[in-house]
């Protein structure tokens, strides 16, 4: 039994709506195995190791059902047992998962499995199911075996993966603050492996590192640790605060304990959770003792008066008190009979008591502090206390050493209350735990006495969400009602587009859009993050690490993502829901490659962006894959695009008040319509957008009215949405690799990013329209993963079209050997009637548009379909025929086009003009 392979799903994915882990389980010979067949050896090992197995309901839905499918009938098979496995591991470090679902792969792979679990923790998810694999291989017959072996100890494994987790999960202080935002629809990002976290998107955002916020002034954070200078600010206001002194070395602490008289504290100057801190000693030798272990957290130590009373922690959020606990140390309780090290284990063995957070409450540890405070008591660990005997383990009363807590927020007096929030607010804190001793916190300290121990930044909420007696409080909700006050927004408008072909050219124009209407966008595209327009990072950043680049900039206001169908697969979306989602198209493309291998399957990995919509799911209604998908999302609103005016569907969605953007025919021309509640919106003459070349260049005109209803869903006003289309064009700049003609040679070259037969197909009908002088020449390549009908495909879409062609490969080889992909191309061609002679095999990239560009003679027209594209577009301009003077100097917009071009623009696009300065046209990309 071993993993074939594994994948991490961090959103939404064809297996869930939440983060997920896929593994490819292949059993082996244990395919022969169900766990009727292993018998009720293995069935209770497993039980005994993970006891928690029997409360799942499986396929039953009710507590045992997965044991009974365990022992009936066939059983089930080690996938699905791995699967619940995996769950339970993590639910027992502490995780609330449940899902789960393993299927076999195919009939063709017999005991492969496709075993789907949830996890909370990325990495802690992944050893779940590693640690799962282990188990079960432990508790097979030895004959059968292959991970483990005698010497395997499960309890060791299983607290170490139980301690392992806890390092990589949130502390329970930072998962309240992450559950009181999620109650409040904050979205959230983990920055780091410890507690730093992103509450909100863009400029909305708020940050904390455990209860340290954004706001908290590092001054305040400076004093809090600075406990001598806390004491001398307390006391200079008069609030309650014990004498100290700072000293160096041990005989400085033995002099400070003497002038301070009666007994003392010796705690870390600047130390934290209780560590190093002993309490209540007058004698020499437990004075310098108590001195060496605060040393090994400080070089500095304090020596303070002793408070006598209960250790309180009163916690205050933005002025307030929110919560008050007492803390009791970690101790036994002597019942005449049990020794100590016994007493331990009886408490241990609460079921409220875990390893380190995992529970309430954590396990008390017989450790050298724990023999120190039994000495000083006159106990050792075989000692049997007196029956009622309260025997302390530790000097301070920490949760995390074994502590309890009890809620006094109901009792705690006035006087108390207001002297914590004056402590916390003169030392600048916007959350503060103050540390107080008193031997009755209902009583004034006025009255009784009582003292500040310490004023703590990023106090723990454990104590107060979870106490052990009392009433849970809500420590989180008063910070994040702090950070995000009643109405005050914490989302950006999300947008996601996907398709075959379309859906960068539509992202860039809805970013063009949104930004023009004011705001500042933050796009995914296929070449890069772009912030503002500005690219930030280059690159393929269409998946779920660059949807999270962007929503983690502090200055977007706005997310566009461009979705692809490689992201997706690979590790699902990278936001669990989106405000629109659009879906332009579905064709082939990528098919044959991880598992998708027909338009249907390729459209249920699509559909995934408007299954998470929820304002709007935009759908191009003139697509059947992409119709499908209205019964597939929960959005408020469907919005149908289509370029037929008559299309049955549509036509009665906008009689029954629904949204949708429709091509109408008028006196001027086609213009882009918007219905929305029983209104009728005229927007924009297609002639009047740039990109779609006087409304003739169809593939744009779809993209632009997908754009159009995603902004109208997003709220952008009309005006701004005629701008931002009117002021979009298709320039290298502004659409790289997208219809990007160059016209400074004697002849006309167009370059194109088109990789598959629909986004070859429609350059090539182009090509064939335009009014052409000279010959035409296409340089043609297809990517090495493709299947080898796609790249016939590819070929057959320019065969008969062109009077030369160069067939070559991407640098990239993706599998293929260097010279395969052109030759099939060739062959292909060669199949569709294309003479050999006007056939040239060049693989390089470079090599073959260079050929290309030689061989053009004056009123030619050159498609390039190019891979490496800023490289090729530099190439193209930068041209220079043997022995030619220095070409115009390079430039990558296209000169405006006066009224008389125009004009024989569109005739060219009819196929009876020829333009001599050069062609703008754009068409529907590939990716």
């Amino acid at each position: 039994m071993r993993i074939l392979n594994r994948n991490v799903y961090v959103g939404p994915s064809q297996y869930a709506r939440f983060p997920v882990i896929r593994l490819e389980l292949d059993l082996g010979a244990l395919e022969q195995w169900p766990t009727v067949k292993l018998g009720d050896a293995f069935i209770d090992g497993l039980l005994q190791a993970l006891p928690g197995l029997a409360e799942h309901g499986c396929s039953y839905r009710e507590p045992g059902g997965f044991v009974r499918r365990m022992r009936e009938g066939d059983g089930t098979w080690l996938g699905h047992v791995l699967e619940h496995v995996a769950i339970e591991l993590q639910n027992v470090a502490g995780e609330d998962v449940t899902f789960g679902k393993t299927r076999s792969i195919s009939d063709d792979r017999p005991g492969v499995y496709s075993v789907v679990y949830e996890y909370a923790q990325r990495e802690e998810g992944i050893a779940a199911g590693e640690l799962a694999l282990k188990l079960l291989d432990s508790l097979l017959p030895a004959e059968l075996r292959t991970a483990t072996d005698a010497a395997w100890n499960w309890e060791e494994e299983r607290d170490g993966f139980i301690r392992y987790a806890q390092r990589r999960a949130l502390g329970p202080s930072t998962a309240s603050l992450v559950r009181a935002a999620e109650e409040r629809g904050i979205p959230w990002l983990r920055l780091n492996e410890q507690s730093l976290v992103q509450l909100g998107h863009g400029k909305y955002q708020q940050r904390i590192q455990a209860t340290v916020t954004g706001r908290t002034p590092h001054i305040s954070v400076e004093l809090a640790s600075d406990k001598e200078e806390t004491n001398k600010i307390l006391a200079s206001l008069g609030l309650p605060v014990p004498r100290q002194e700072l000293v160096q070395n041990a005989d400085g602490a033995w002099r400070a304990a003497r002038r301070l008289g009666g007994t003392v504290v010796l705690k870390p100057y600047n130390g934290n959770h209780g560590r190093g801190i002993t309490i209540n000693i007058s004698e020499e030798d437990d004075v310098r003792a108590a001195f060496d272990a605060a040393r090994e957290h400080s070089r500095s130590v304090i020596v303070e008066t002793y408070l006598a009373g209960d250790d309180h922690r009163l916690l205050v959020v933005n002025g307030e008190l929110v919560a008050a606990t007492k803390r009791t140390p970690g101790h036994v309780v002597g019942d005449g009979e049990h020794t100590v090290a016994e007493l331990v284990e009886i408490v241990n063995g609460d079921p409220r008591r875990g390893i380190g957070h995992e529970k309430v409450l954590t396990k008390l540890q017989l450790d050298r502090e724990a023999e120190l405070m039994l000495e000083r008591a006159g106990h050792t660990t075989g000692s049997v206390p007196k029956d009622g005997e309260v025997v302390p383990l530790r000097s301070t009363a920490n949760l995390s050493t074994g502590g309890t807590a009890t809620d006094v927020t109901e009792i705690i007096h006035p006087d108390n209350r207001a002297m914590a929030e004056r402590a916390v607010r003169a030392i600048g804190l916007d959350v503060g735990g103050v540390d107080f001793l008193t031997t009755n916190i209902a009583e004034s300290y006025k009255t009784i006495g009582g003292g500040i121990c310490e004023v703590n930044a990023a106090p723990g909420f454990r104590m107060h969400i979870a106490p052990s007696e009392g009433t849970s409080r809500d420590a989180a909700g008063p910070v994040i009602d702090m950070l995000f006050p009643h109405g005050t927004p914490s989302r950006v408008p999300i947008a996601a587009v996907t398709g075959t072909n379309g859906k960068t050219t539509t992202a860039r124009m809805l970013a063009h859009i949104v930004k023009m209407a004011g705001y500042t966008p933050g796009l995914t595209t296929t070449d890069g993050v772009y912030i503002d327009g500005q690219r930030t990072v280059e690159g393929d950043m269409t998946g779920p690490v660059s949807a999270r680049m962007v929503l983690a900039d502090p200055q977007i206001d706005i997310a566009v993502l461009e979705t692809a169908r490689g992201g997706l697969l690979r590790a699902g979306m990278g936001v669990p829901e989106v405000d629109v989602g659009a879906v332009i198209n579905i064709a082939s493309d990528h098919l044959g490659l991880k598992g998708i291998d027909t338009l249907e399957q390729l459209a249920e990995i699509k559909r995934i962006v408007v299954e998470v919509a929820r304002e709007c799911a935009v759908l191009n209604a003139d697509d059947p894959n992409v119709l499908k998908m209205s019964g597939y999302t929960d959005a408020k609103v469907i919005c149908y695009v289509t370029m037929n005016p008559s299309h049955p569907l549509v036509r009665e969605h906008i009689r029954a008040g629904g949204r949708a953007c429709a091509l109408e025919a008028g006196v001027n021309g086609h213009m882009i319509t918007l219905y929305d509640k029983s209104s009728h919106i005229p927007l924009l003459w297609t002639h009047l957008i740039p990109a779609t070349l006087e409304g003739r260049a169809l593939h744009n005109v779809q993209n632009a009215m997908v754009a159009s209803a995603m902004a109208f869903s997003l709220g952008i006003k009309l005006d701004d949405i005629r701008h931002g289309l009117r002021t979009f064009d298709t320039t290298f700049f502004q659409a790289p690799g997208r219809m990007n003609v160059y016209g400074e040679h004697p002849f006309k070259v167009l370059m194109d990013y088109g990789h598959n037969a629909h986004a070859v197909g429609v350059m090539a009908d182009l090509a064939q329209r335009l009014d052409v002088g000279g010959r035409r020449i296409v340089v043609v390549a297809g990517p090495g993963d493709r299947r080898d009908e796609d790249l016939r495909e590819i070929a057959a879409a320019v065969a008969g079209r062109f009077d030369h062609y160069v067939c070559r490969r991407d640098d990239g080889l993706r599998g293929r050997d260097g010279d395969e992909v052109p030759r099939i191309i060739a062959k292909a061609l060669q199949a569709a009637g294309v003479n050999g002679d006007a056939i040239s095999i060049i693989p390089d990239e470079q090599q073959a548009v260079d050929a290309a560009l030689r061989m053009a003679l004056p009123g030619d027209l050159v498609l390039v379909f190019a891979d490496a594209l800023t490289r090729t577009w530099k190439q193209i301009i930068r041209f220079q025929p043997d022995g030619a003077t220095a070409a115009p100097q390079a430039r990558t917009e296209v000169p405006a086009l006066d009224a008389t071009l125009d004009e024989q623009l569109v005739a060219a696009m009819a196929g009876v003009v020829r333009d001599e300065r050069g062609l703008r046209f754009e068409r529907e990309e590939s990716d």
